[in-house]
């Protein structure tokens, strides 16, 4: 290894905002890049239809980018509406021949197997996250996979055990569910929706997002290899026409959607009137919020782990940050050090903590948020860190001397991009962390428990993390208020949506 001595600072007025860059001191890394020789992709992707993959009835075929290198990976099949019927009659006919009549015990077996099949291909399934989606391959590794399975392997436990989950009441399965997944968590999101509906008995139609589709048909193969009865469990790729057609039909009973607030909204006018239950897990603008009297080197770490080192993607991302007055100051200082020690690069090195914005599209949205940040007047800070030359990256960004006016503040940006405001008081914090259209999650940082109680008494978002941030576990909830949805994933509460009393 070689140590780079050289600092660099430069000042940039543009429409009367500083802009700061700076070139810090950090060790170069010899690159210690994941091995791709054991990952099996195919060239073309058919849809997953009653346990086997299907031609689409259109013939029509579009391509999955590596947003890294910008290079084709694979082929994927665009399903029309001809095939959606086709996925969600093998779905009905599954649940009435099969599934439901199916002993609870034995479903919660098949549940099982596919939580010990990712086990045993989580290598292979974390290369293809990283390649597929973006991801630095820590993150795909050591969490995407690892909760997908556990998922399955905590479902699979509820299975035969409902009774216990609602007392007094006799749950039974709705039918068919309709699941429409988003980029930032292909895998993990499919997990969260197809244990909890395959263990209270449902059959399931899945659209991954048409960007990151590949760990859904590895998964795909997976239920394949475990025998699951045909028509338990279809796979269809495609855009938003395909989510629609899915959406739209009479046979789908049950529609659970996590994407944009935009989208959840029109599928909420176009399942108006009908008996289709419903959740939604929309965006978020989720505050971190740091008092005095907290462990400010673990603080500025949370803030790390909470926007850059998922480059923002997470819905729940703590993008926007309330300091205290008093220790202002001292967190932006360490805040800045941390930040220069950030690695963007190549997603397959494990050297790397931030990876590639997923698509083209997602890096040019970004862009269009950094320059609105200036022109809005807000001070950007960005570390002169070395981009590659080729693929969609983004420097990870502060924006300070921002306000609750500020459109980077009040919109979902879904990049690693954070805006700093301060405050004075406990009153004032809450008033300006709940000034948003979202309730999806939020942290607070202090050493007094009075007052992490009295703040997640105060905060409207689904879920608050003290101390820490973006910590998921299979048996915790999680969901949001407002604009940011309803209904809830994961733990007991993640079993409602897919029963009826």
């Amino acid at each position: 290894m070689a140590k780079t001595t050289q600092i660099k600072k430069d000042i940039e007025k543009s429409n009367g905002a500083v802009k700061i860059t700076t070139k810090s001191t950090q060790w170069n890394y010899s690159p210690s890049l994941e091995s791709t020789d054991h990952i099996q992709l195919a060239k073309r992707y058919d849809l997953f239809i009653n346990n086997q993959f299907v031609k689409p009835n259109s013939n029509k075929y579009f391509d999955t980018i590596n947003p890294a290198t910008e290079e084709k990976i694979a082929e994927i099949a665009e399903a029309d509406e001809k095939d959606v019927d086709k996925a969600v009659q093998s779905a009905k006919t599954a649940y009435e021949k099969y599934w439901k009549k199916l002993h609870p015990r034995e479903r919660g077996k098949y549940i099982y197997r596919i939580a010990r099949m990712i086990q045993e291909r989580s290598r292979e399934l974390a290369v293809i996250e990283t390649i597929d989606g973006g991801k630095p391959i820590r993150e795909s590794r050591d969490i995407d996979i690892p909760l997908a399975a556990n998922h399955f392997f905590y479902y699979a436990g509820w299975a035969d055990k409902l009774q216990f989950a609602f007392l007094n009441r006799t749950p039974e399965p709705i039918g068919v569910a309709g699941q429409i997944i988003p980029w930032n968590f292909p895998l993990l999101m499919a997990a969260w929706k197809i244990a909890p509906a395959l263990a209270c008995g449902n059959t399931v139609v899945l659209k991954p997002a048409e960007t990151t589709p590949l760990t859904a048909l590895k998964l795909a193969e997976i239920i394949r290899d475990c025998d699951l009865p045909p028509g338990v469990v279809n796979i269809i790729t495609g855009a938003g026409k395909t989510g629609a057609a899915l959406v739209k039909h009479p046979n789908v009973n049950k529609i659970a959607f996590t994407g944009s607030t935009e989208v959840g909204k029109i599928i909420q006018k176009a399942i108006a009137g009908t008996n289709k239950k419903l959740t939604l897990e929309l965006g978020g603008k989720s505050a971190n919020i740091i008092f005095d009297d907290a462990p400010i080197n673990e603080a500025v770490e949370g803030i790390i782990n909470g926007i850059f080192f998922n480059q923002g993607h997470v819905c729940c991302a703590g993008s926007r940050l309330f300091i205290q007055e008093s220790v202002y100051d001292e967190v932006i200082r360490k805040l800045k050090h941390r930040m220069k020690s950030l690695i963007v690069g190549n997603p397959l090195d494990k050297n790397t903590d931030i990876g590639a914005i997923n698509s083209k599209q997602q890096l040019e949205k970004i862009h269009y948020y950094l320059d609105l940040g200036v022109k809005e007047g807000a001070s950007i800070y960005q570390t002169d860190c070395a981009l590659p030359s080729k693929g969609y990256f983004c420097a990870p960004t502060l924006f300070l001397e921002t306000s609750q006016s500020h459109r980077i503040v009040q919109e979902e940006i879904f990049g690693p991009v954070l805006t700093i405001q301060t405050f004075r008081t406990v009153e004032e914090v809450i008033e300006k962390a709940n000034n948003t259209p979202y309730g999806l999650a939020a942290g607070v940082w202090t050493d007094k428990g009075s007052k992490i109680f009295n703040m997640t008494s105060k905060m409207r978002s689904g879920v608050v993390w003290a101390n820490t941030y973006n910590k998921f576990d299979a048996t915790s909830p999680f969901g949001g208020y407002k604009e940011s949805g309803f209904g809830r994933e994961g733990g007991l509460h993640g079993l409602l949506p897919y029963v009826k009393f």
